[in-house]
C-alpha cells in the first residue's frame, strides 16, 4: 500500500480564481518545484503544466480554485496540483484531452500535454456543474524513469480549505497503515475540526493529527481518547476516527460532533454514526459502531465546510476516479465559504 503523505503549512497554497491566478501559481509552483531538488527541465514543465491548468480555471470557470501542495513517498518530494470550478464542466472529456485542443487564450499545449507531463493526472468533470483535475509531478532519475513506483496510488487523500479571510485552516485530516495484533493489516483515518477558525483552531486539530500519530491502542475509541487527552489544552474539536479492516471486510467507526462520515457506492451512500460533544472538553462515553465494506465502495468524511446535500448519483463516474478528484468533487458541490472545509476519501484499501 502506497505511503504518499501531504504535508500541510507552508507546503499547501490555496490560489482564488481571478486575473492573476495563472501567474501567481506559475510563479509559485516554479519555486516550489526548485526547493524540492527538482530538475530545471522538470520544474519548467511543472510550472508550464500548472499555468495551463490554472489559464482553464482562470476563462472558464465559477468560483474556481487551485491547491498547490508538496507530496512525499520513500522519501521523495513531488509537486501536486488540484483545480477545483464550477463552470460548464466537459461533455467529451476524451475530446478535451486530445492532441491539438486548447482552450482560447491558453499556452496552447492542451490538456493532454498537461496528463503528458504529469506523472500522475486525474479528471472527472459533470457537464453544467464543474470539474475537478489533479496531477503530481516527481522527480526523474538521469535515464528518465520517475524516482516514485507507482505515482498517485495511495488509496487515500483529501484536502482543507480555510474560511474565506484566513490563510490556515482549523480542520485536518490524517490516515496511517499499521497492523494488528494479528499482523493483519489496518488503516486507520482521522478527521479534526478545531473549534472556530484560525491560528487558534489549527492548533487545535495539528495536536489531534500528533496523538493520531502517536498513539499505540489501534482502536477507534483508544484513538479517540487520545485525542481527547491532548486537545485539553486547546479550544477543542469535533473528532471521528475510522478503522478499516480489509481483511475481515468491516470499518469500525467512532466520532464524537459533527464530522459527517459515510460509505459510499454507486447506488447511494450510507451514514456513519456520531455522538455529540467536544473533544478536549465534554466527551461522553464513547461508541464504536461497525459496518460491513461495500464492495467497490469508498469512505468519505468531512466536517461541516460541507453541507450534507451532495448525493454520489449525482456525480456519475466519480467512484472510478482517484480519493483527491472525489474529494475535490465533493468540495465542489458541498462546501461552504462561511467555515473551514475539509474532506478525505479512502478508495481501493479494501
Amino acid at each position: 500500500m502506497s505511503t504518499t503523505t501531504i504535508l500541510d503549512g507552508e507546503d499547501v497554497s490555496w490560489f482564488r480564481d481571478g486575473p492573476s491566478l495563472p501567474a501567481a501559481a506559475r510563479g509559485a509552483a516554479a519555486a516550489l518545484a526548485r526547493r524540492l531538488g527538482l530538475s530545471s527541465h522538470r520544474a519548467a514543465e511543472v510550472a508550464l503544466a500548472v499555468t495551463e491548468a490554472a489559464t482553464n480555471v482562470q476563462r472558464h470557470a465559477v468560483d474556481g480554485a487551485l491547491l498547490l501542495r508538496v507530496v512525499r513517498d520513500a522519501g521523495e518530494a513531488g509537486v501536486e496540483f488540484l483545480t477545483v470550478d464550477s463552470g460548464p464542466g466537459m461533455r467529451d472529456v476524451p475530446a478535451s484531452l486530445a492532441d491539438g485542443t486548447s482552450s482560447a487564450g491558453t499556452l496552447g499545449i492542451g490538456l493532454g500535454a498537461v496528463s503528458r507531463l504529469a506523472d500522475h493526472f486525474d479528471l472527472h468533470s459533470v457537464p453544467g456543474r464543474g470539474t475537478v483535475m489533479t496531477a503530481q509531478f516527481w522527480p526523474r532519475a538521469v535515464d528518465g524513469r520517475v524516482v516514485v513506483a507507482t505515482p498517485g496510488a495511495s488509496p487515500a487523500a483529501g484536502v482543507t480549505r480555510p474560511i474565506s479571510g484566513e490563510s490556515v485552516s482549523g480542520d485536518a485530516w490524517a490516515v496511517r497503515t499499521a497492523a494488528d495484533g494479528g499482523h493483519r493489516p489496518v488503516v486507520l483515518v482521522m478527521l479534526c475540526d478545531g473549534l472556530g477558525h484560525g491560528p487558534l483552531a489549527a492548533r487545535a486539530s495539528q495536536a489531534a493529527v500528533k496523538a493520531f500519530h502517536s498513539t499505540l491502542d489501534l482502536s477507534p475509541a483508544g484513538i479517540l481518547n487520545a485525542v481527547h487527552l491532548a486537545l485539553r489544552e486547546t479550544r477543542g474539536g469535533a473528532v471521528a476516527v475510522a478503522r478499516i479492516e480489509p481483511d475481515a471486510g468491516r470499518l469500525l467507526y467512532c466520532g464524537i460532533g459533527n464530522v459527517s462520515g459515510f460509505l459510499v457506492t454507486g447506488d447511494g451512500r450510507r451514514a456513519l454514526l456520531s455522538a455529540p460533544g467536544i473533544v478536549g472538553a465534554h466527551m461522553r462515553r464513547l461508541r464504536t459502531f461497525e459496518e460491513q465494506l461495500p464492495d467497490h465502495g469508498a469512505l468519505v468524511m468531512h466536517s461541516d465546510g460541507l453541507t450534507e446535500r451532495w448525493d454520489p448519483r449525482s456525480l456519475p463516474g466519480l467512484l472510478h476516479h482517484s480519493p483527491l478528484v472525489m474529494a475535490g468533487q465533493l468540495l465542489r458541490e458541498a462546501g461552504v465559504r462561511r467555515d473551514d472545509a475539509s474532506v478525505v476519501v479512502v478508495k481501493g484499501a479494501w
